[in-house]
């Protein structure tokens, strides 16, 4: 625990972005896995204005940007192989651009069904498949898939899906989340309060559904974690957290490690408080859980995650001046990324060199905070609890 402290206790800014004309919060961000040779590292940021920007990591500085429009874009991932860089769109589409490129267009486009908003996706270990999570219209809350792969008999830019899961959630698929190395294991979390596990190489739904555990309220984020990632966990928009170790499926212990329904309630941050979660971090060479929370003046807080509960290990302070919403944390040199509704995207590393900056001035804009969080009924969550 001293190690991982002292790595985010020693983390400094060393980089922020150009002042940004535009009132923008910073929803999403994903760091490229290729690094190339002259230019070093990409990072793609999801922006509240419903675009992408495209940084270079280490001058922060914008390369180009990607538009939906009309429709707006809807979470960022790269690919695992490339520089592909991909978003979900309220059009009905996934899109897919080459990162490396400016272009008003995408290079793949993967067209939904009709009447399809996408609010989620990921993309596979392997890049083969995408999975992506809809708005619930009428009685239909949708996971729909596609092939992803490039066929060299099938030049086509337009995709229609492989097919859907369409009897598992019963409300907004918000999230969508693929095992970090078996490229058949998929979890999603819905604002049914369900988060499903599947194997998506079973030839039905029903066959495809592995567990379903029950967070009881609507869920925001969810992510792997544990030794050769066999635990799950997720964050509720109303602060919860739970834990699940899927060791234990076929066993009689129950699956539960953590069930927490509002972290700040429980948490001990010594003299700041606790305003909301952010996401998870799983380190792997420490075999650690961790929880990634803030306050609404920019300071962001690191909490430990075992099975007796949340415990804050550190805290950052002097980089943001409101909610922080999105981060992306870089195990190879241990650089951590942050993003907020101060239109502000920070690059901290360990050990730098500190350099004085002065705290930008809040930039919110009311209109956007639609886009993260939501009213949702308690109906849908009666649902049985499986342990």
């Amino acid at each position: 625990m001293e190690k991982i402290e002292e790595q985010f206790a020693n983390l400094h800014i060393v980089k922020r972005s150009s002042e940004s004309k535009e009132c923008t919060y910073l929803l999403g961000i994903d760091t490229s896995k290729t690094v190339q040779a002259e230019k070093g590292s990409l990072v793609a940021v999801l922006c509240s204005t419903g675009s992408i920007r495209m940084y270079d990591k280490e001058r922060l500085k914008v390369l180009r940007e990607f538009s939906g429009r009309p429709g707006l874009l809807n979470g960022v991932r790269f690919a695992n192989s490339c520089d592909s860089v991909y978003s979900a769109c309220t059009d009905g589409t996934i899109k897919c651009w080459d990162a490396r490129v400016a272009s008003e267009k995408p290079v793949q486009l993967f067209k939904g069904y009709p009447s399809n908003i996408f609010i989620s996706f990921d993309i596979n270990r392997n890049d083969h498949v995408i999975c992506a999570g809809t708005e619930k219209v009428d009685d239909d809350a949708l996971l729909v898939f596609w092939d992803a792969r490039i066929n060299s008999q099938d030049l086509s830019t337009i995709r229609d899906p492989l097919g859907t899961y369409s009897e598992t959630h019963s409300d907004d698929v918000t999230q969508v989340c693929f095992h970090p190395s078996n490229p058949n294991m998929v979890v999603s979390g819905s604002t049914d309060g369900l988060v499903n596990v599947f194997d998506i190489s079973a030839d039905n739904e029903e066959d495809a559904l592995v567990t379903t555990c029950n967070s009881v309220s609507s869920v925001s984020y969810i992510g792997w974690s544990g030794k050769d990632y066999k635990q799950i966990y997720c964050m509720t928009h109303d602060e919860g957290f739970c834990w699940w170790d899927l060791n234990h499926l076929a066993t009689d212990e129950p699956i539960t490690c953590l069930d927490i329904q509002d972290v700040r309630e429980i948490i001990n941050v010594k003299e700041n408080i606790l305003d909301y979660l952010i996401g998870g971090l799983y380190h792997e060479k420490m075999d650690k859980l961790f929880v990634v929370g803030g306050t609404n003046t920019g300071r962001i807080h690191l909490l430990s995650c075992t099975t007796s509960g949340l415990t804050h290990v550190t805290s950052l302070q002097g980089g943001h001046a409101a909610v922080v919403r999105s981060f992306c944390w870089n195990t190879q040199d241990e650089s951590l990324l942050t993003g907020g509704e101060d239109a502000q995207l920070i690059l901290w590393k360990p050990g730098a060199l500190e350099k004085t900056f002065a705290k930008k001035d809040s930039m919110k804009i009311a209109s956007s905070v639609h886009q993260r969080v939501r009213v949702h009924s308690n109906d849908s969550y009666k649902r049985r609890k499986k342990h």
